[in-house]
């Protein structure tokens, strides 16, 4: 790691010195070799990769690891562990060295007396801005165990849902481009040799056995390699469109039409938010910044901008009920729900629930379509393969019938 350090020289003068070291404590002899005193010692973030073929590995934690480090960091300060011993102990069980590395920089910080939260700012790689908020508002509580176990449920419960709905859409897909596969795969090699066989036999081919053929040599033609050449840049053009600010507004708005998966999207962004405004402002976070970290959870630009004009009409003195019913993207059932908890007082409650019934929700619809899907998927991996088998028996018939 490397460090940076404010010493004294030997006249007494202040200076600042950057080094490396394994640890702390070999930073502290390295200076003490220069014959500098050391004042404060703070770790730096991991540099960038330099320009070259070097290639390494820096991926950020994701929810799940993040979830599993403030549920055991939480055990272990309830438990009457020193907050700088329980983040060496958790840093030592982590697998993603930049997690391990953002985890001892923040325990050296903490030692010398940063605040846990302003020692987790300084690695937004690791901490987003909803865990850095929650931290600060456990310090300024004094329920940073309590703060960690929500924060916890909170990111656990935003890693399921979005592994649901990635699970949803790779399992079908994956099926289908191996079933693609395999018809290309069948049609390109094995009909040809077929089709030789039958040519030799004389045999009068199908239609439905002659188009196969025809489809065969037009896919081994070079008009096949120049529509692929077309349709790959096509698809590279659509997909750098996607990431335009105007793009990406239209596949928002595209996605939210869906007939199944546009509910389904509302959904799961609907309890993501509610759940984290719920664990933010039972944390003690004022409800317009809590707004303004919760939009992060949100992957749909049409509900963030949603929630930002939620956010002014709120600013501006309107109920949040009516702020986030402004635009219909929210679903009515929510805003419903949340109109009573401003009516009872209790809102992170009511949000809870409101993230607890979509959660629900969500994972119901999403078993559902599991099921529906299976045996589409069957039913089209079937459908390919037994057409290429029609295609090629139905001229063993014929030759049949000729020998006969």
């Amino acid at each position: 790691m490397r460090y940076t350090a404010t010493c004294r020289d030997k006249r007494g003068a202040a200076t600042t010195v950057e080094l490396a070291a394994a640890s702390l404590v070999k930073a502290r002899r390295i200076l003490q070799h220069r014959q500098l005193t050391p004042l404060r010692i703070q770790a730096l973030p991991e540099r960038p990769p330099a320009a070259g073929w070097r290639f390494t590995v820096q991926r950020s934690p994701s929810r799940r690891e993040r979830a599993v480090w403030a549920s055991k960091l939480s055990a272990l300060v309830g438990a009457g562990v020193p907050i700088v011993r329980g983040l060496d102990l958790v840093a030592e069980q982590q697998r993603s060295p930049l997690f391990k590395r953002a985890l001892a920089a923040v325990s050296l910080d903490v030692r010398q007396g940063d605040s846990l939260g302003a020692a987790m700012k300084r690695w937004p790689r690791v901490f987003d801005p909803m865990t850095v908020a929650m931290v600060m508002a456990g310090e300024a509580a004094g329920v940073m165990d309590e703060v960690l176990a929500h924060l916890a449920v909170v990111l656990e419960s935003n890693a399921k849902l979005e592994n649901q709905l990635r699970q949803a859409v790779t399992y079908p897909l994956m099926i289908l481009i191996m079933a693609v596969g395999a018809f290309l795969g069948m049609t390109v090699f094995l009909i040809p040799t077929f089709a030789g066989v039958f040519a030799e036999l004389g045999a009068e081919l199908p239609l439905f056995t002659q188009v196969m053929v025809n489809l065969s040599q037009w896919l081994r033609s070079p008009w096949a390699v120049a529509a692929l050449l077309v349709l790959v840049p096509a698809l590279a053009g659509l997909f750098m469109a996607r990431n335009t600010p105007r793009g990406r507004r239209q596949w928002d708005e595209w996605t939210l039409a869906l007939a199944v998966f546009g509910p389904l999207l509302r959904k799961t962004a609907t309890a993501q938010f509610c759940r984290t405004l719920a664990c933010l402002t039972r944390a003690g976070v004022p409800i317009l910044s809590a707004m303004d970290i919760a939009r992060a959870v949100i992957r749909n630009g049409v509900m963030d901008r949603a929630v930002a004009e939620a956010r002014r009409r709120l600013e501006e003195g309107e109920l949040l009920s009516n702020a986030l019913g402004s635009r219909n993207v929210f679903p009515h059932t929510a805003v419903t729900m949340v109109a009573i908890g401003e009516e009872t007082g209790r809102m992170h409650v009511m949000l809870a629930k409101i993230a607890d019934f979509y959660e629900a929700e969500v994972t119901t619809t999403l078993k559902t379509l599991t099921a529906m899907v299976e045996p589409m998927m069957i039913l089209v991996v079937g459908g390919i393969v037994g057409s290429i088998l029609l295609a090629m028996y139905l001229p063993m018939l014929t030759v049949f019938d000729q020998i006969h």
